[in-house]
């Protein structure tokens, strides 16, 4: 890319990251960094992603800010324990959380468990009140066969799921453009039938301008050239931010953090 059109690209991606801090050994200094980050002189990230424990401390941190707060659920294994799901994302909307990420139950659904995993999406959904949203992640890489990210995407959908998402960024394949395409494409085919906006989310595995680009470029392409936005569209990922902030002060270096 030319120096232009890396600084187009930052403009448009900083708006759309979920700026992550998944980490196993996550502390509350990594959150207050992970806050400290998420605005920037250039402008603001559309959410943090963090573990569930850190929402009140986000919340205090961020209570006069934009950003959003997003947590994860069922996170990542994608376990059977409904319940125990339904009640942790009450318990998040509770502390503060804006945005439910729920890892939906990825191994019981490629075991033929359509209607297990219909359910507990279902409950989870019910659990949120608006204007809280839920984004399902599908797990894309472990589903592996079009034909169930296909379907998966379609289950999410008609059980109310506000985004779409792809990974969790804990297994060896997370986010890849045949999947986003499988995924937008749904999103395209179901966009009229049911009268709501759903969008999309890339997570894992996504570092540099030119990842970003090659994921941007597919939306435009299969959504429309209006279609991104955070409304429909985020990125997850821990090191983008600092590609994105350099891309827009002329930079040439990208961040090699993993997500």
């Amino acid at each position: 890319m030319t120096s232009e059109a890396m600084k187009a690209v930052a403009k448009r991606t900083l708006g759309l990251i979920d700026l992550t801090n998944l980490n196993d050994d996550c502390t509350p200094s990594d959150i207050e960094k992970l806050v400290a980050r998420a605005t920037c002189e250039h402008g603001s990230v559309a959410a943090i992603c963090i573990y569930p424990q850190f929402i009140k401390q986000a919340a205090e941190l961020l209570k006069s800010s934009p950003v959003r707060i997003a947590t994860v659920v069922n996170f990542p294994q994608g376990g059977e324990d409904t319940l125990a799901v339904v009640e942790q994302t009450r318990q998040a909307v509770a502390d503060g959380a804006d945005e439910i990420d729920l890892v939906m139950p990825y191994k019981a659904f490629a075991a033929g468990r359509r209607g297990f995993a219909e359910d507990q999406i279902k409950k989870v959904r019910d659990a949120i009140p608006a204007p809280a949203q839920l984004k399902v992640i599908l797990e894309t890489g472990e589903l592996k066969d079009p034909r169930l990210i296909h379907l998966a995407s379609e289950i999410a959908i008609a059980q109310g799921a506000d985004f779409i998402k792809t990974s969790t960024g804990k297994v060896a394949v997370n986010a890849t453009l045949d999947a986003a395409e499988i995924m937008l494409n749904v999103l395209r085919e179901t966009s009229v039938e049911n009268h709501r906006q759903v969008g999309f989310k890339p997570a894992g595995g996504i570092r540099s301008l030119d990842d970003a680009k090659a994921y941007l470029d597919l939306a435009d392409e299969l959504m429309g050239q209006n279609w991104v936005s955070a409304a429909t569209f985020r990125f997850g990922a821990s090191g983008l931010l600092d590609a994105v902030i350099s891309g827009i002060e002329g930079h040439e270096e990208e961040s090699k953090e993993a997500y």
